[in-house]
């Protein structure tokens, strides 16, 4: 068995050492700005599974979203059902409202892929693999000048949580309605 698979066996069930040591990491990402580029993924097995390379040209940001429901700004004026609720009801989740922050941060970059870094009870962070698209190793890399030649990829939802986003996990029965997208079926 390899290192990573007790990587992740001490991140699902952690001791009392590790919990202290997430406790004091939650308390820097705190202070952190919203948008934080990183030297190494705390989760390196989560990282490795999605592609993540310790070269030049893969880089790693963290990100914070505040959790919650998504609220509209004061309705001032307007006719009554309209009103009478501030909820949005985005078709985004909040990892790929991370990602998309992450690449308008870093223009020239393509998001490879993210995952859950932690959590309070006020903000969810993020850790969002990048890809440099213009760097010498990265095109030289077989596997990643794929990714670096999708422009715009968080955008147009074809991330794994863009895609989760858009129905796109599900197949057959009952997900009729998600391809080629929810607006082409009338939603």
């Amino acid at each position: 068995m390899g290192y990573l698979k007790y990587v992740k066996q001490a991140f699902n069930a952690p001791s009392e050492e590790i919990k202290a040591v997430q406790r004091e990491r939650l308390l820097e990402m705190r202070r952190e700005p919203v948008v934080h580029r990183i030297e190494r993924p705390t989760r390196i097995d989560r990282a490795r599974s999605l592609g993540y390379k310790a070269k030049p040209g893969v880089l790693i940001a963290r990100v914070r979203v505040r959790r919650g429901k998504h609220v509209r700004p004061d309705i001032k004026g307007g006719r009554r059902p309209s009103r009478f609720h501030q909820d949005k009801n985005l078709h985004k989740n909040y990892q790929q409202i991370a990602e998309e922050r992450a690449a308008t941060n870093y223009l020239n970059c393509e998001v490879l892929g993210s995952y859950q870094a932690g959590q309070d009870g006020y903000s969810y962070w993020f850790e969002v693999i990048l890809v440099d698209r213009s760097h010498p190793v990265v095109l030289a890399d077989k596997r990643l000048i794929g990714i670096a030649a999708q422009t715009g990829r968080v955008f147009r939802g074809v991330t794994s949580a863009g895609r989760r986003g858009r129905g796109l996990r599900s197949k057959g029965q009952g997900a009729e309605k998600v391809r080629p997208s929810r607006q082409a079926n009338g939603y």
